[in-house]
């Protein structure tokens, strides 16, 4: 089968399509799924640039991707919730697995993967999984009663967007930071009640920050003794005025991804699709991704 292959850590040219082989037959407890379309995250741009390579036991050549939406073709002898032809989603954390998604035909295990968004075409699905979760699971950690209001740094971006579109779910007042007037009202369509500048930040009013974007210095905007949660491991907010500090990490979670899925199908939830990509091109994707400003999921199809 053909997949996007990084032969060696470094930049973008070192991403080619290659013939790998295919895996036949699955696991017991995993499935087979023919791709329609792997996302491009930030993980896989600094996977590829080895910033991961102390930590992971993975090394090139391999195959890149967290993101997959596609067919299953074939299920493991245990498997009973998931049958061939479902169209479904999945995360896969590539970095500790191995398992890249950057593939004409992924075998993970049943219990990370999802029955797709039936509103969805079966390759924009692909938008929904590492963002989803990511903004899922930074949610919970922040644990703020409905009523409260949330600070969301990065509030255009792929986790920030839908970040916005949760927290009001939850009942949230929602307070969204952008970093240009552009973005102010896609920030409003997608939920947040008032929308500020890094510069503007509200001085210890908001009752949590879910901090996106890899800036510290909202934690300013937090009221004494609230909580803050960031996405971002490298630039993590100091701790101050009482205000309790965690880090999420993303974890594969196939009910939380169905729970996600339900809520796009509800119309509750909206994706945004930036740009797709084929194969080929999987190294034009990652320059798009890193000269920034993209507004929605950059795609990958086989």
């Amino acid at each position: 089968m053909r997949a996007v292959v990084l032969t060696t850590f470094g930049g973008p040219e070192q991403l080619s399509v290659r013939d790998v082989p295919e895996p036949v037959t699955p696991a017991p407890d995993a499935v087979l799924i023919r791709t329609a379309a792997a996302a491009v995250n930030p993980v896989d741009l600094q996977t590829r640039a080895g910033l991961h390579a102390g930590h992971s036991t993975v090394r090139p050549p391999m195959v890149l991707g967290w993101d997959v939406a596609g067919t299953v073709t074939a299920v493991g002898s245990d498997v009973t919730d998931l049958r061939v032809g479902d169209q479904v989603v999945a995360m896969s954390a590539q970095m500790a697995t191995g398992r890249g998604t950057y593939a004409e035909t992924v075998a993970l295990p049943a219990g990370i993967v999802a029955p797709a968004p039936a509103s969805l075409t079966p390759a924009h699905a692909a938008a929904l999984p590492l963002a989803g979760l990511t903004a899922r699971q930074a949610l919970d950690a922040l644990a703020l009663p409905e009523g409260a209001s949330v600070l969301i740094t990065g509030a255009v971006g792929s986790v920030g967007g839908l970040a916005v579109q949760l927290a009001r779910l939850r009942g949230l007042s929602v307070v969204a930071q952008v970093r240009s007037r552009r973005d102010e009202d896609e920030a409003l369509a997608l939920g947040a009640d008032r929308v500020v500048d890094p510069e503007d930040l509200p001085e210890a009013e908001v009752d949590g920050l879910l901090e996106t974007a890899g800036d510290p210095r909202a934690i300013r905007a937090v009221r004494d003794g609230g909580r803050a949660v960031t996405i971002v491991p490298s630039r993590v907010p100091a701790g101050e005025r009482g205000i309790q500090v965690a880090v999420s990490h993303v974890e594969q979670d196939g009910p939380g991804l169905h729970a996600l899925a339900r809520l796009v199908d509800a119309g509750q939830v909206r994706l945004r699709i930036a740009q797709e990509f084929p194969f080929e091109t999987a190294a034009e994707a990652h320059r798009a991704l890193a000269a920034g400003g993209v507004r929605g999921k950059l795609l990958l199809l086989p």
